[in-house]
């Protein structure tokens, strides 16, 4: 790993306060845990979670004259595996550490590594983009699940976060109605196609109607495509998305959202 910068010590003690926050952070023995499979000492075991975490993690990084041993620590609590049934607690805990992180340059993935993104130096402008945003989409009548996700935390670089989680929420919904647990195209296909597809948009029982279910799976198919399937392959610096672009394929989705809210389960599969 690259040499990365010591940590502010207002920057690392809001990351503590998230860590280690008492109703919502990680356990006092998980801390302990933690702290001991990162090589990091615990010198103060027995004070406030917060107060603890922050200790052990500013001698450390003070000891080394730099914050890698922050990023391992933060990488190693945040392993998806160790949230298995747990989603909301990761994903919440996620965007308040990326809160934080933002100042420092940095974004928690949903796979748990961190990744350089441009450095914001206030909130004031990716909350105004927020309310700017869902403003706009107010007007559009979109999906109250599209709404959701225009957040600060998510716009402090560009729109990528929003649409990207948006993007999400599609598959989400369509793994909850279909009973499936694939993902991208091969989700859409086994949900939507066939002659007997598990999920309908109508009664299937029209060449129109067959039609209308086949352009709705490539249209979903595309937002997939042309979004998640990309920046899989692309580092997270390199994909920006404009306003412009971020309204319409939010609408998009909006558009997708309503209609798997109406859609059916028809108890069928090939």
């Amino acid at each position: 790993m690259a040499r990365i910068p010591i940590f502010e010590e207002s920057v690392l003690r809001s990351l503590c306060d998230v860590l280690g926050d008492t109703a919502n952070g990680l356990t006092g023995s998980e801390i302990g845990l933690l702290l001991q499979s990162c090589g990091i000492d615990d010198p103060s075991p027995g004070i406030t979670k917060r107060h603890r975490l922050f200790d052990a993690l500013q001698k450390r990084q003070q000891r080394d004259k730099c914050g890698n041993h922050i990023v391992a620590f933060v990488r190693e609590a945040m392993q998806p595996v160790r949230y298995v049934g747990n989603m909301e607690i990761f994903e919440n805990r996620r965007s308040q550490l990326n809160q934080v992180l933002a100042f420092t340059g940095y974004s928690l993935r949903e796979d748990g590594k961190l990744e350089q993104i441009a450095k914001i130096q206030t909130l004031s402008e990716a909350q105004k983009r927020a309310h700017k945003l869902r403003g706009e989409l107010e007007s559009r009548r979109v999906h109250p699940d599209v709404l959701r996700f225009c957040q600060a935390e998510l716009l402090q670089d560009n729109y990528f976060h929003a649409v990207f989680e948006a993007t999400k929420s599609v598959a989400d919904k369509i793994r909850e109605k279909s009973r499936l647990d694939e993902d991208g195209s091969k989700l859409v296909d086994m949900a939507f196609g066939g002659e007997r597809p598990r999920l309908a948009f109508n009664t299937l029982q029209t060449q129109t109607e067959k039609s209308e279910q086949t352009g709705l799976m490539h249209l979903i198919k595309g937002l997939f495509g042309t979004f998640r399937n990309t920046t899989a392959h692309e580092p997270r610096i390199q994909w920006v998305i404009e306003e412009d672009d971020a309204l319409d394929m939010l609408s998009l989705a909006s558009l997708i959202h309503r209609r798997l809210d109406k859609c059916v389960w028809t108890g069928l599969a090939d």
